[in-house]
This record gives structure tokens, C-alpha cells and sequence, in this order.
């Protein structure tokens, strides 16, 4: 295009040619300075002023360059270098806006690089911090736990030594199946029924025949998907409040079932207003469980509970990610 606009004007094939040559070639290496300038100098206030700064100075760097280049070849034309004298205000300018053009350009695309940067910066942090919540919520699950499982073996020791050990050894597998788990995220429905049946094999001799579950399920639940150590303390909150204020046999029921496309968990106790402490905003482990499914599915309502005939029902929906 430039060696056609050229020869339009009554300059040679070679002439043309040349000043086409050095021009763009110059051009271009101007068009270089200001995209890598961009990649370690991005202006975050008066980028317009730096527009127009940047494009005049190298506009005029470029004029200087490409007039010496083409008079040290055709200084000896005289017809040639008035031809040159007399375009180089058509020549700024032209060079003014391609370099603005691509000054504006480059900083578009750095500017909209270094947003997804700090966007990205920002979601892995609020992500480790979810994580480091998470697991903070994972390990304050236990303690109490453990603690009464040892005053239960240490009351068994002398009157029971074998259910004691038996007992030692229910809780040692419990606690290599927590440390496993919580390098999971997410587990199948069957393997946390298989670590609720060991957590409430170790409760049953706390408790004795007092305390006595049923767990129902529909077949298709089992490898639906669900938080890793999740159920556990659901249960732990029904038996803590269907228990410790009776003296007789309780029931603990858990039925799970597909609802939706989600995993739904019911697990229901017996619960006596007169005699129960308010479980609304008391127990830890519905707002830990309810924290929990907040930060991994972002939602507030998959956890609910209710009162019905002396029953407390909690009811857990889990969403199933789709592949």
C-alpha cells in the first residue's frame, strides 16, 4: 500500500520501495517499544495523557529516524529528498495514529490482563480461605467427641476390660477413617453410611440400649455424592438432644432419598420442649453443618429443620455436580 501511494506521486519502483521498507520497518519497531513498554509499565491514572504523550514523542522519534535513514540513502536526490521535506507532516500524523492506535490497543489488552489477574488473585484467596474455614469446621467437630469416648472406655476399664478394648479399637478406626477423610472434599452417600455406622457403633456403648437407629435409604442414593464427615455431626446433634434429656430408650432415624436430581438426608430425634434445651441457634453442629454447605454450594437454604409431634427433623439437601 505505501509503495502504491508512492508511485501515485511520480517516485521509482526502487524509491518507493525503499521508503516503504524503512518507514514500516521503523514504524513498527516503534509499535514493539510501546507494546513491551506495556507489558512492565501499565498506567493506572492519566492513561489518556500518556496516549497522547507516548504517541507524539515516539511520532516525532519516528519522523527523525526514518528522514536521516532515507537521506543517508538518497541524499543526492534532490527531487526525492523535497518530496520527503514536504510529506513529513502528512507522515506524523499518520504515524501519530497508528501508534496511538496501537498504544491504546496495548493497553486495553494489559489492562484487561492484569484485571484477570487480580480477579484470579483474588477467588484463589477467598478460596483458601473457604478451605482453611473449612477445615477449621472439620477439626472443632471432634474434640468433644473423643473426649467423651475416653471417659466412656476409661469407666469400662475396670468393669468391662474387653467391650473397653473393643471400644479402643472402634475409636482407633474412626479416627484413621477422619484423617482420611479430610483429604477428601467430597465422598460417596454409601462410604459416609459406613463412617456413621463405626460413629454410632462407638455411641451404642456409651449409651447402651438407650440409644437404638434405623436407617432407611433408597438404593440409587449410594453413590450420589456428599461433603466428606457431613452426617456425623447431624447425628451427633439428634443424639445429643434426643438423649441427653431422657432416661428410655431413643430412636434416631435417618432416611436419605433422591429428590430432584439432590441428595435429601433426613435424620430425626425425639424432642420435649419442656425439657429440652432450644436447639434454634444452640447447637454447633447445625451452623457449622449449615456454614459448611454455604461456603461449598453458596447457598442458605440447605439446611432446614422443624418440629413435628415431639419429633425434631433436620434435612440436608445435597446438589450433585453434573459432569
Amino acid at each position: 500500500m505505501h509503495v502504491t501511494i508512492l508511485r501515485g506521486f511520480g517516485l521509482s519502483f526502487l524509491q518507493a520501495t525503499a521508503d516503504g521498507l524503512v518507514s514500516n520497518a521503523l514504524l513498527a519497531a516503534a509499535c514493539l517499544v510501546v507494546i513491551n513498554n506495556m507489558k512492565y509499565y501499565l498506567p493506572r491514572k492519566e492513561k489518556y495523557l500518556y496516549v497522547l504523550v507516548i504517541s507524539i514523542a515516539l511520532g516525532g522519534m519516528w519522523i527523525l529516524f526514518t528522514r536521516v535513514t532515507l537521506w543517508a540513502i538518497y541524499r543526492n536526490d534532490v527531487g526525492y529528498m523535497l518530496f520527503l521535506s514536504k510529506s513529513s507532516n502528512i507522515r506524523f500524523i499518520f504515524s501519530f495514529l497508528v501508534i496511538a492506535a496501537i498504544t491504546m490497543m496495548s493497553l486495553l489488552w494489559y489492562t484487561q490482563q492484569s484485571q484477570e489477574e487480580d480477579n484470579q488473585r483474588k477467588l484463589d484467596m477467598e478460596r483458601l480461605a473457604r478451605e482453611a474455614e473449612l477445615n477449621k469446621l472439620r477439626q472443632q467437630l471432634q474434640p468433644h467427641f473423643l473426649f467423651n469416648s475416653l471417659n466412656s472406655i476409661s469407666a469400662l476399664t475396670g468393669s468391662q476390660p474387653e467391650k473397653a478394648r473393643h471400644m479402643i479399637q472402634q475409636l482407633s478406626d474412626f479416627l484413621r477413617g477422619t484423617l482420611k477423610k479430610e483429604e477428601q472434599q467430597y465422598t460417596s452417600f454409601e462410604e459416609e453410611l459406613q463412617y456413621l455406622q463405626l460413629y454410632l457403633d462407638i455411641e451404642k456403648v456409651r449409651f447402651g440400649y438407650r440409644l437404638q437407629t434405623r436407617i432407611n435409604y433408597e438404593e440409587e442414593t449410594l453413590q450420589m455424592q456428599l461433603p466428606s464427615m457431613l452426617l456425623q455431626p447431624l447425628v451427633e446433634n439428634a443424639i445429643k438432644f434426643g438423649l441427653y434429656d431422657t432416661i428410655g430408650e431413643t430412636v434416631i432415624l435417618v432416611d436419605a432419598k433422591k429428590v430432584n436430581g439432590m441428595l435429601e438426608v433426613q435424620v430425626q430425634n425425639p424432642f420435649d420442649e419442656v425439657t429440652a434445651t432450644p436447639v434454634k441457634g444452640t447447637g454447633f453442629g447445625l451452623s457449622s453443618i449449615r456454614r459448611r454447605l454455604f461456603l461449598l454450594f453458596g447457598r442458605s437454604d440447605l439446611l432446614q429443620t422443624k418440629q413435628e409431634a415431639k419429633q425434631f427433623i433436620s434435612i440436608i439437601r445435597i446438589p450433585q455436580q453434573t459432569a
